[in-house]
C-alpha cells in the first residue's frame, strides 16, 4: 500500500512538472495540431482550437463540458478552424484514433458539423439523426453543440473516461497565471483524483448491490430448471430413444452446468446475461426433446414466456398492457395465453424490490441483464418500453452496466488506442460548405462493431 501511495504522488508531481513546463510561454499562443486535440480531449469533453476562439467562448466551453461531466457519458468536442491544420478528410477517423478512447465524437469545424462514434455507444442510425437534427445553416456554435449534447447524452451508452477527472474544458489557449501555479495544479490534481476515486466507489457499491439482488433470482432459475432435468422422465438408453433425442438432452445437461459455472464466476452484473441466456438454451433443447418423444412438429425457436421465463419457450403472443402504459405484442407460453384470454392476469415472475415482491419489470436497474439474457438486445425495449424497469434501463446512469438499450454490458471511454473499427468515423461530410454540405452526414456507419 505505501508503495502505491507514494507511485501515485510521483505520477502527480510528474504530471505537475509538465504543466508547468507546458505553461511557461504565456504570452504566445501556441500552434496545435491533430495530437494536440486528441491530447486535450484525454483530459476533458470539451476543446476549443485558438484559432476557433471567437466560435465559442471559455465560459460556454466551460459549461458544456460540466454538462457533458455530470452525465458521465464519453462525449467528446472540438471547435476547430477551417484551415489547412484541420482537412476534413479522415478528421473523424484520425482524432479517433489519436485519441484512443471509445467515445461519440463531435466537430466544429468553421461553420460545419460532423460526428461519428463506436457503434458499441451509439448506433448508425441515431448519429445520422443527430447530426441532421442539429446541423442548420446559419446556427452558432454554442448553440449547435449544446443542441447535439443534450439530445445525445440521455441515449449515449458508457461512461467518461477516468483521465477526465476534475478538469474544465481546453479552450486550447493558456488562461490561468503561473503565480502560485504549481501549488494550485497539485491542489487540483489530488480534488480531481478524489473525485474520480469517489465515483468509482459509488460505481463499485451500486454494482454490489445490484449484484446481490441479481444472485437471488438467477439461483432461483438455476434451481428451478435443476429441478425440471430431474422431473424428466427420459433415460438415455430407454426403448425408443435415438440419437436427436440424446442430443437435447446433453445439451439441457450441458446448459443446467454451464449456468452453475458462469454464476460462480460472476463479478459485475451485466456478466448475468450469460447465465440466463445458457439457460433459456437449455429449456428450449427440454422443449425440442418433448417434441421428438410426442412425434410432433418440432418448435420454432422462440423466446421464453414474458411474464415469467421459467415457464419454458413461447407458444405464442399476446396482446398486454402494463400499468400505465401502451399495449404491446408480448411473447407467452400457452398457460398465460389461456389465462389472457380467459380475462385472467398471467402468472407473472416477481422479485424484490424496496416496496417487496413486485413483477420484475416494475423493479428496479438490477434486473436489465437477468431479463436481456433471456430475450436479447433486439427485442426488450420494446417489451418493456413504458415500465418501470424499462425507463430506468434507458437513462445514461444505468444504461450500459444495467442492461440498456443494446445489453453488450459495454462501458464507454475505454481506451482501445487504434483497435477500432474506423468504419464509424468515415463520412469527411461536415455540411457548412464541406463535402456538399447535403446533411446527410453521421459519421458514415455500417453498422460495423468494436
Amino acid at each position: 500500500m505505501r508503495t502505491r501511495v507514494m507511485s501515485r504522488g510521483s505520477a502527480l508531481g510528474g504530471l505537475v512538472l509538465l504543466l508547468l513546463l507546458a505553461l511557461a510561454p504565456l504570452a504566445v499562443a501556441r500552434a496545435t495540431s491533430l495530437p494536440d486535440v486528441a491530447a486535450a480531449l484525454k483530459q476533458g469533453p470539451v476543446y476549443v482550437d485558438p484559432g476557433a476562439a471567437d466560435q465559442l467562448s471559455r465560459a460556454d466551453a466551460d459549461a458544456l463540458a460540466q454538462k457533458i461531466k455530470d452525465a458521465d457519458k464519453p462525449l467528446f468536442m472540438a471547435v476547430l478552424p477551417a484551415d489547412e491544420q484541420f482537412p476534413p478528410e479522415g478528421l473523424l477517423q484520425n482524432l479517433r484514433t489519436q485519441t484512443g478512447i471509445t467515445g461519440l465524437y463531435a466537430i466544429r469545424l468553421g461553420d460545419g458539423f460532423n460526428a461519428g462514434a463506436d457503434p458499441s455507444v451509439m448506433s448508425e442510425q441515431a448519429v445520422q439523426n443527430l447530426v441532421t437534427a442539429v446541423r442548420q445553416p446559419g446556427v452558432d456554435a454554442a448553440t449547435e453543440l449544446n443542441n447535439f449534447a443534450d439530445q445525445a447524452l440521455p441515449t449515449l451508452r458508457g461512461s467518461a473516461p477516468a483521465s477526465w477527472g476534475s478538469a474544465g474544458a481546453d479552450s486550447g489557449v493558456p488562461v490561468a497565471a503561473l503565480v502560485t501555479l504549481g501549488s494550485v495544479l497539485a491542489v487540483s490534481g489530488a480534488g480531481a483524483y478524489a473525485v474520480v476515486r469517489r465515483n468509482r466507489l459509488r460505481k463499485e457499491a451500486e454494482e454490489r448491490a445490484a449484484l446481490d439482488r441479481l444472485r437471488v433470482v438467477v439461483d432461483e432459475d438455476i434451481t428451478a430448471f435443476g429441478e425440471e432435468l430431474e422431473r424428466l422422465d427420459f433415460h438415455p438408453a430407454e426403448a425408443g430413444a435415438d440419437d436427436a433425442m440424446r442430443g437435447d438432452y446433453e445439451r439441457a445437461l450441458d446448459s443446467y452446468d454451464r449456468s452453475k459455472s458462469l454464476m460462480g464466476a460472476v463479478t459485475r452484473p451485466h456478466e448475468v446475461r450469460e447465465v440466463t441466456r445458457a439457460l433459456e438454451d437449455g429449456r428450449f433443447s427440454l422443449a425440442v426433446l418433448a417434441a421428438r418423444r410426442e412425434s410432433r412438429a418440432l418448435p420454432e425457436r422462440r423466446p421464453p414466456c414474458f411474464f415469467d421465463p421459467r415457464h419454458g419457450p413461447a407458444v405464442d403472443d399476446r396482446t398486454w398492457t402494463p400499468s400505465g402504459g401502451a399495449p404491446r405484442e408480448v411473447p407467452v407460453c400457452a398457460a398465460d395465453a389461456a389465462r389472457l384470454d380467459d380475462g385472467l392476469d398471467p402468472v407473472a415472475r416477481t422479485v424484490d424490490t424496496d416496496a417487496g415482491r413486485r413483477p420484475y419489470w416494475e423493479a428496479g436497474p438490477a434486473y436489465g441483464p437477468w431479463a436481456g439474457g433471456y430475450f436479447g438486445g433486439g427485442m426488450l425495449p420494446g417489451l418493456l418500453m413504458g415500465t418501470m424497469l424499462g425507463s430506468v434501463l434507458s437513462s445514461p446512469a444505468y444504461a450500459s452496466e444495467y442492461g440498456g438499450t443494446d445489453f453488450e454490458g459495454f462501458q464507454g471511454g475505454d481506451f482501445s488506442g487504434a483497435e477500432f473499427d474506423p468504419s464509424g468515423f468515415g463520412s469527411n461530410d461536415f455540411g457548412g460548405g464541406f463535402g456538399g454540405g447535403d446533411f446527410g452526414g453521421g459519421g458514415g456507419f455500417d453498422g460495423g462493431g468494436f
